[in-house]
């Protein structure tokens, strides 16, 4: 391994729990750390246009705070020093959040954390800086009419997915190990797939949000780490209880403890066993061949199935018995988006993407018997994998059908797509029945370009989905991607 001692910049690299272990041991310091994730912002920001604002005063100025305590053998928190980025959707006190649109205006007090932010507040954490967003996080990639375009560490002429792009590019390129983002259709898993890191949506109501999504009960949020013991870490600080979240769940155990435990927590009963050993995992690698996967997607997908099999899961192909929900589900966020910019006027609607408009249209022609019809739909496939999980601890897809496509928009050039959720099958499904997914690493196709396996829990099964993640790292099976140095195509460009 590296010796960081001698070579600060190399902080970049480390993970938060490696950074944790170093100021612990006094090898190097927050401070040290805070320096090298800003120098390096500096760097890739022109190449992939990750960040909308970085605030390094107030950065460095968190640093020193902590190097103090670390000094003092004090440290606050579990992510004291622990240099962290957040999606510009979240609240954060003394920073515009202007979620990627031209119709927020930048000025007044911005006085309020989301609960999120303030809970890294609370554990020490340093905030380098707010990261793109689509406008309001519409879609499943992350361009906007206020930020422009937010790139692919691997190829800058490539989307980074979204629609919390500029978490995961930042993520990828070393500025900064941890970032949260948002998941109302997949955010959180496709540009984790499409840049090579590690994406979680917990089970909805397991991170409180305030203000709450106009996405509603859709809308989740996560950690956006470089493996998942960090996404464990992180989220045992972010899920802490906030009375502004009327819909939060019961404070629940440590997930960081439970990446080693015996199985047993899923559906399917098994119980004695570390990591996956024992567990009864359904592959469905097409979705009863609903999707059409590409082959090199497919093959890497079920070379991490067969580490799995390895390590002493129980594999079967399975799929569950479902149809594919999209309608149900545009019914859903279309509307959530119609709903959100209902009080603006004409001069407004005029600010915002074209494609936004669109959605916002149809939205609007939705009645309330369509809206409630798309409820029952989502109602039914909740059901469909309760049942499905009853037998299957964890089910394994692929996280998307194909790699990053080109960047700036909203679907492949020639697919004849309309909407970005028709390349996402195997991500917005599981917003709608609230279930924890996280997207793996598992290999790169022939472009160099990242692939991500999708795992799959039964509602609140949290630390089962983390802990058959953690197994694949442990084990050496998620591949150590090679990342783009500054001279690559600037964004932009």
């Amino acid at each position: 391994m590296t010796d960081h001692t001698t070579d600060p910049t190399r902080l970049t690299d480390l993970t938060a729990r490696q950074l944790l272990a170093g100021y612990e041991r006094g090898d190097f310091s927050p401070l040290d750390a805070t320096r090298a994730v800003l120098d390096r912002i500096e760097v890739v920001q022109p190449l992939v246009n990750a960040f909308v604002r970085v605030d390094a005063e107030a950065a460095l100025a968190q640093a020193e705070a902590s190097t103090a305590r670390w000094r003092g053998r004090e440290p606050r928190g579990l992510l004291d020093g622990v240099p962290v980025s957040v999606k510009d959707i979240f609240l954060q006190r003394g920073s515009p959040t202007l979620r990627g649109s031209r119709t927020v205006r930048a000025g007044g007090a911005w006085d309020e954390d989301a609960p999120a932010v303030a809970r890294l507040r609370e554990h020490g954490a340093v905030l380098v800086g707010k990261t793109t967003t689509p406008e309001f996080g519409w879609k499943g990639v992350t361009d906007s009419p206020l930020s422009g375009v937010t790139r692919n560490p691997y190829d800058p002429s490539r989307t980074s997915g979204g629609s919390s792009g500029g978490s995961a590019a930042a993520v990828a390129l070393g500025a900064g190990p941890l970032s949260i983002g948002t998941d109302g259709g997949g955010s959180v898993r496709i540009p984790a797939s499409f840049c090579g890191i590690f994406g979680f949506k917990p089970t909805y109501g397991r991170v409180p949000l305030y203000p709450s999504s106009p996405f509603g009960t859709l809308a989740h949020a996560g950690p956006m780490t470089r493996d998942a013991a960090d996404a464990a870490l992180l989220m045992d600080v972010i899920s802490g209880a906030d009375w502004r979240d009327w819909s939060q769940l019961a404070p629940a155990p440590s997930l960081s403890a439970a990446l080693t435990e015996g199985a047993g927590a899923g559906g399917a009963g098994t119980e004695g066993a570390s990591g996956v050993k024992g567990l009864r995992i359904a592959y469905s690698p097409t979705f009863g061949n609903q999707v059409a996967v590409r082959p090199e997607v497919a093959s890497a997908v079920r070379r991490a199935v067969g580490r799995l099999a390895e390590l002493g899961a129980y594999i079967e192909e399975a799929d569950p018995d479902i149809t594919d929900p999209v309608e149900a589900f545009h019914t859903l966020w279309f509307s959530g988006a119609a709903r959100l910019v209902e009080p603006f006027g004409a001069e407004q609607r005029e600010l915002l993407d074209p494609g936004l408009r669109e959605i916002v249209a149809a939205g609007e022609r939705y009645s309330a018997l369509d809206y409630l019809a798309a409820v029952d739909a989502r109602m039914e496939l909740g059901r469909r994998f309760g049942r499905f999980h009853e037998s299957y601890d964890l089910l394994v897809t692929p996280t998307l059908p194909i790699t990053a496509f080109e960047a700036g928009r909203e679907t492949p050039r020639g697919s004849g797509q309309r909407r970005w959720t028709g390349w996402t099958p195997f991500t917005y499904p599981f917003n709608l029945t609230q279930q924890p997914a996280a997207s793996v690493p598992c290999g790169v196709d022939g472009d160099g370009l990242p692939i991500g396996v999708q795992l799959v829990a039964a509602r609140h099964a949290d630390a089962l989905v983390l802990r058959a993640a953690h197994a694949l790292y442990e084990s050496g099976a998620v591949p150590r991607l090679p990342v783009p140095g500054p001279g690559a195509t600037p964004a932009g460009s």
